[in-house]
């Protein structure tokens, strides 16, 4: 043989042996479904900073994430170093409303082992018990301040429903189901918080309607759901229905939804089971006396005509919603026009502020539990989410790149390239459940964790003891704002109650274990 022939075989030899370590491997889904060419995508990105002294592009320029911020989501998840060295690279005093943690002259010490705060799995529970003020039967305390978002099966595949409900349980935390209901990779053991939107799927009868006898039975089989929440809207797509084409209804997603199979499946834009507020609050007391759970609502921002109503009914009667999900318009997975994407529904601060705002005035902020929801998954956003009155945040997208999720942004065409958002076995044979559940719990402990430790810099010892006061803006004029005053909030407002207070520091000093029952 000649000399060039060696090369060639010695060549051959090792991407044939590359080949077969990207298949074999569990580590990289991107590396399963594109063998080789996959590692071009980390040598670039380990080279990225250097490039990018060069090239226009720099690490807080791309949208919706950050490199900056993915990096932060993808070290967290794999528990490695998430610090980031010689200053930050943003621009404090040209960004208008930038946000301003204001530390304590005297913050809480860190925790140590053998604190009960130390352990981050079980060492922020919510600050409210969900169901306490309706007296439900099956009130409920999320163990976490930080959950997992409501993303349906069909949207995001087999494989990453089940990883996220394995991290959920790591982690300690709810998963919430998605509209499309509880599919048998919810079943690993993580809490559930059963989303039902406007299609009923999972308790409806054939002609899409809701049918209660489907609902008990549901309840009945999971007990594993611990809420049930119903969609209004969501931030991806608000005020539009949803379609899940007929090529995705399978046989196995058929029987799930209570759908006919190879059908063309459309989630209606508005409920069919009620109409106004009043009948709202009618259905929500039907389901939670039928199954003892909470029951809140979801919906994106726009006319605030519906929490009025709800908030005056409620402050007048018996009836109300447990707690009520804000979801904000910057967007999730859900394909939509670009138009509705752009410029229909508040984005969260905007429009959380205005839906807690309603409450407050009406005197039962303290009787509802608030969850946000809208890119809350980096710990600035959240803290600022539980400075305005959250008591818990959901998490989606942060949570996806956890689990491999690359911000290809093909999470509406089913090609997803590591298998994260799309139904095809090919796509998903490179993400495994189990190693990727680690991941997601990774993620979540560590903002968990960040939470915990900007609460004590601002010295209180939980997210919901924070307030507006410990926040500020900053503009582009050298000035700087009270959060309170940039949102409108009365002295008191976003606040936990004394009793709540109280409660709080009691679940602090308690060992984890007592927590997590």
């Amino acid at each position: 043989m000649t000399w060039w022939c060696w090369v060639l075989l010695v060549v051959g030899v090792f991407f044939l042996s590359v080949v077969v370590y990207d298949l074999s491997q569990r580590q990289h889904a991107l590396l399963r479904n594109f063998p080789v060419i996959g590692h071009f995508r980390y040598l670039l990105e380990g080279v990225g900073p250097e490039l990018r002294q060069y090239i226009v592009v720099d690490n807080d320029a791309e949208k919706p994430f950050s490199r900056d911020q993915r990096r932060w989501i993808y070290t967290a998840s794999k528990h490695a170093n998430t610090y980031f060295g010689f200053g930050t690279d943003n621009d404090l005093e040209a960004s208008p409303s930038y946000v301003i943690v204001k530390q304590s002259s005297f913050p809480l010490p860190e925790p140590h082992p053998g604190d009960p705060a130390y352990d981050d799995l079980f060492g922020a529970p919510a600050g409210k018990v969900f169901g306490a003020a309706r007296g439900r039967t099956r009130t409920y305390r999320p163990s976490s301040v930080v959950n997992v978002s409501s993303m349906s099966y069909g949207s995001l595949g087999a494989k990453a429903i089940e990883a996220l409900n394995r991290g959920a349980k790591l982690a300690g935390c709810y998963q919430g189901t998605g509209e499309g209901g509880i599919s048998p990779y919810h079943g690993f053991g993580g809490e559930l918080v059963w989303q039902i939107g406007t299609g009923y799927f999972g308790c409806r009868d054939l002609q899409g309607r809701f049918e209660l006898a489907r609902f008990k039975d549901v309840v009945a089989a999971h007990p594993e759901v611990r809420m049930i929440e119903l969609k209004l809207s969501q931030g991806a797509k608000p005020g539009l229905g949803g379609l899940l084409p007929g090529a995705k209804v399978t046989p196995e997603v058929a029987a799930m939804r209570g759908i006919t199979e190879g059908v063309d499946c459309w989630s209606p834009s508005r409920h069919s089971a009620f109409h106004d507020a009043d009948s709202l609050l009618d259905f929500v007391e039907l389901l939670a006396s039928e199954s003892g759970l909470p029951v809140g609502i979801k919906s994106a921002v726009g006319q605030i005509d519906l929490f009025d109503r709800l908030a005056t009914l409620m402050a007048g009667g018996g009836r109300g919603v447990d707690f009520v999900t804000v979801d904000g318009g910057e967007g999730g997975t859900g394909a939509s026009p670009l138009v509705f994407s752009d410029h229909v529904a508040f984005p969260f601060k905007v429009g959380f502020a205005q839906v807690y705002r309603v409450f407050a005035e009406a005197g039962i902020d303290n009787e509802v539990a608030f969850v946000g929801s809208g890119k809350l998954g980096l710990p600035e956003n959240a803290l600022l989410a539980f400075a305005l009155g959250c008591d818990v945040v959901n998490v989606g997208r942060e949570v996806m790149l956890s689990i491999g999720c690359i911000q290809a942004q093909r999470c509406h065409t089913g090609r997803c390239p590591t298998g994260v958002a799309t139904n095809s076995p090919w796509r998903q044979r490179g993400l495994d459940p189990t190693l990727k559940s680690t991941r997601a719990a990774g993620y979540l402990v560590q903002v968990r964790k960040e939470l915990l430790q900007l609460s004590r810099a601002c010295g209180v010892a939980h997210p919901a003891l924070v307030t507006l006061g410990h926040l500020e803006f900053v503009d582009d004029r050298f000035g700087a704002r009270p959060a309170a005053d940039v949102f409108g909030y009365a002295p008191g407002w976003g606040t936990p109650s004394v009793a709540d207070r109280d409660e709080i520091h009691r679940l602090l000093e308690r060992p984890p274990t007592e927590m997590q029952s």
